[in-house]
């Protein structure tokens, strides 16, 4: 079982962070022997197709060549022109060959482990240089594997070749007695057929190969516990700096809210363990807002700011304990408790009316909170009403 430096055992699959990472550091599954094969295969296939057709071009720039005027052939200039015309027609009749074996080039490595471009991969590294690295990885199990598969190579080629040896012999000892340009046509055909058969005989190999470097790879990659726990920890946070964040996210939060307190119309309070602020301005709301609510120390400080800010405070703990449960700050109060919030606010409003010189207006005491607005605890719901239907 591979082990890490620390000598723990790697028996963990690796993560899709660590996989990315090696990715970007270029190690990614690689089988030379499937570009070999697909390289080879593609060649062979293609001259089978088309080996007739570029033997024919072949023989026609042979025939241009030799067909040259009796003056150009004393002319050293006019023979560099007609060797350059030749090498370029030969060039232009293979441009199509060259292409399909670059696009077979890189797309046999692309179909087993993606693209990948990596600059570390190229880069110097003097670890490279090292001998006894060098002499751990000729005698590590990826050197044997190497030293199998050239073993197996050179046994299916040797036997596929003398195979077709012994299949095409008689037809070869019988090329002598045929015409030029029938022996000619018959031999290509016998080339590019054993051509074809010896590169689709690598197909074996690759089929070896290819899942050999897909396990290797995924055996390279795997990781310890310790190094996947040091990884969730680098990628969720370490818990108490986690939790630190959350502090300082709530004592940012509870200061804005502390903020809008001053701002708000009313505090309705429990009248200790709750306390709840609404705002309203009936020109940009279509109903009353929490601006900020708490429960016990939060819901002191929320009176004391209100104190100090001259807000008034209205004591009503179903309707506290209602909006404190039912209703986030910054959200309007839910409809079903408009009229329970309109008889505070009407009522606020009159307490401010009577600070300017008008009546003293009657404290609401029947504020009707409907039960489906008590999501708290048990204990905390009032007794139902016998007259409710």
């Amino acid at each position: 079982m591979a082990e890490n430096e620390d000598g723990q055992e790697r028996t963990e699959e690796a993560t899709p962070k660590r996989r990315e990472e090696a990715r970007d550091k270029g190690q990614i599954p690689r089988s030379r022997e499937l570009t070999t094969m697909s390289m080879l295969f593609v060649a062979a296939s293609t001259l089978s197709v088309a080996g007739s057709h570029m033997v024919e071009q072949l023989g026609g720039i042979m025939a241009k060549g030799l067909s040259i005027d009796r003056a150009h052939v004393f002319d050293s200039h006019q023979l560099i022109f007609h060797l350059r015309d030749a090498i370029a027609d030969g060039l232009w009749m293979l441009v199509p060959f060259f292409a399909i074996m670059l696009v077979t080039a890189f797309a046999a490595p692309l179909a087993l482990g993606g693209w990948a471009f990596s600059t570390e991969a190229i880069s110097f590294k003097l670890d490279k240089l090292n001998p006894v690295t060098g002499l751990k990885r000729l005698f590590a199990v990826r050197g044997l594997v190497e030293l199998v598969k050239s073993l197996l190579k050179f046994l299916l080629i040797g036997s596929v070749g003398a195979g077709l040896l012994w299949h095409y012999a008689p037809q070869l000892a019988g090329l002598g007695q045929e015409s030029l340009a029938a022996g000619l046509a018959h031999t290509g055909r016998i080339l590019s057929w054993s051509f074809l058969m010896l590169s689709a005989s690598l197909i074996l190999v690759a089929a070896v190969d290819v899942p050999f470097q897909l396990w290797d790879h995924s055996k390279n990659l795997k990781m310890t516990r310790q190094e996947i726990r040091d990884e969730h920890k680098n990628t969720e946070g370490k818990p108490e700096v986690k939790a630190k964040v959350r502090s300082m996210q709530r004592e940012m939060a509870q200061r804005r809210m502390m903020a809008e307190v001053p701002k708000a119309d009313v505090i309705i309070t429990n009248p200790t363990h709750f306390a709840v602020a609404l705002r309203y301005d009936a020109e940009r709301m279509a109903a009353p807002v929490v601006v900020a609510k708490g429960v016990e120390l939060v819901a002191s400080q929320i009176r004391t700011v209100a104190v100090a800010n001259d807000v008034p405070l209205f004591e009503a703990p179903p309707l506290a304990r209602a909006l404190y449960y039912s209703t986030d700050i910054d959200q309007q109060v839910p409809a079903g408790l408009y009229l329970a919030v309109a008889q505070v606010l009407a009522y606020v409003l009159q307490l401010k009316a009577t600070a300017r010189g008008g009546p003293v207006p009657q404290r609401p005491e029947d504020i009707e909170v409907p039960p489906d607005f008590y999501t708290g605890p048990e204990t905390d719901r009032p007794p139902p009403d016998p007259d409710r239907p």
